[in-house]
């Protein structure tokens, strides 16, 4: 059986690959190692041989993995595929557990604020949205991961919000219209990092919260992807 309770201090492996950034993070003990690039349409090709030199960079060997930790979405589906499949391949080869981390929490562990809204380019005229507020080191989930227009995005309270992510680079006008001066900065250029995922898989892991690698699903939030003709 896969082990179900993991110590504080465990090694993990983490995936990311729901936009056209390919990100692989792994902890050996507090170590961390990272490696990100542009990856395109590639991710499928180029992570496997990237995470193979991160083990060899961290001395670390697959037979002492604790458990696998992968974006889970939303974002795009390929990209979903690609991580949920090699976790669950890792996984089964090693008899692990495995987490999925939402794209739009990682967003928001990687932004360094308090307060954040997460919104990622959905493409179609659309956004992945989700809002999030931390409270001593707990996310607390404000408006969870949705689809939206972006000038139909809900609505947050108060001020002092981070918009992150692609949204506020391809609708940032829409964006900024519906939240007014509630967003007090935003950072365009963000995108989830499977070191934020690490971050927030050691507390799944901790907790016991690992499950089946069988059990490992993406989160699409979108059940149509492409447009109709008469759509276009």
């Amino acid at each position: 059986m896969p082990r179900d309770i993991l110590p504080p201090v465990v090694n993990l492996i983490a995936l990311e690959t729901s936009t056209e950034y390919c990100s692989l993070a792994l902890s050996r003990g507090e170590q961390v190692f990272e490696r990100g690039f542009h990856a395109g349409q590639r991710h499928s090709e180029l992570a496997l041989p990237a995470l193979r030199e991160l083990l060899q960079q961290a001395d670390l060997a697959m037979a002492s993995v604790d458990g696998i930790a992968y974006g889970a979405g939303p974002g795009s589906f390929t990209g979903l595929r690609i991580a949920c499949g090699l976790a669950q391949g890792l996984a089964l080869a090693g008899n692990l557990q495995v987490a999925g981390i939402g794209t739009l929490l990682a967003l928001a562990e990687n932004c360094a604020a308090d307060k954040v809204v997460a919104c990622l380019d959905a493409r179609m005229g659309e956004v992945y949205h989700a809002a999030y507020c931390n409270s001593g080191g707990t996310w607390i989930e404000m408006h969870a991961p949705g689809l939206y227009r972006p000038e139909a995005v809900p609505r947050i309270e108060g001020g002092d919000w981070v918009g992150c992510g692609s949204g506020f680079r391809a609708h940032g006008a829409a964006l900024a219209k519906c939240y007014g001066d509630a967003i007090a900065r935003t950072d365009a250029d963000a995108v989830p990092n499977a070191t934020a995922i690490l971050r927030l898989a050691k507390q799944v892991f901790a907790a016991g919260q690992g499950v089946d690698a069988a059990a490992a699903v993406p989160l699409y939030v979108r059940d149509k992807v492409a447009l109709k003709a008469n759509e276009r």
